[in-house]
């Protein structure tokens, strides 16, 4: 996780339901990922629904785990653990952003 203490342009949310295979994938991948394509100018959050299961039904979310990318607008969405980076850099605009 980033902090430039600048707002952040790229502010990625990922939801997972606890410590399955495929949640720590998609956290291991998504670092991984911010770590490689992005600059310094992110910020990550990892809400675990299995603590807090009413944020799926607010933030309206389907299948886990999902990122979404805030920030910039429009808001983007994927699903899954993440390991296809180029699909996760395009579907989500993060490379060049």
């Amino acid at each position: 996780m980033s902090d430039t203490g600048t707002t952040p342009t790229k502010e990625l949310t990922l939801y997972v339901a606890g410590q399955t295979p495929k949640s720590v994938a998609a956290i291991r991948n998504l670092e991984k990922i911010c770590a490689d394509h992005l600059d310094e100018s992110y910020v990550i959050k990892v809400i675990d629904l299995k603590e807090n299961p009413k944020l799926a039904r607010e933030h309206n979310i389907v299948a886990i785990p999902t990122l979404v990318r805030q920030l910039p607008v429009p808001i983007q969405k994927i699903i899954g653990d993440l390991s296809d980076i180029d699909k996760v850099l395009v579907h989500l605009q993060l490379s060049g952003v």
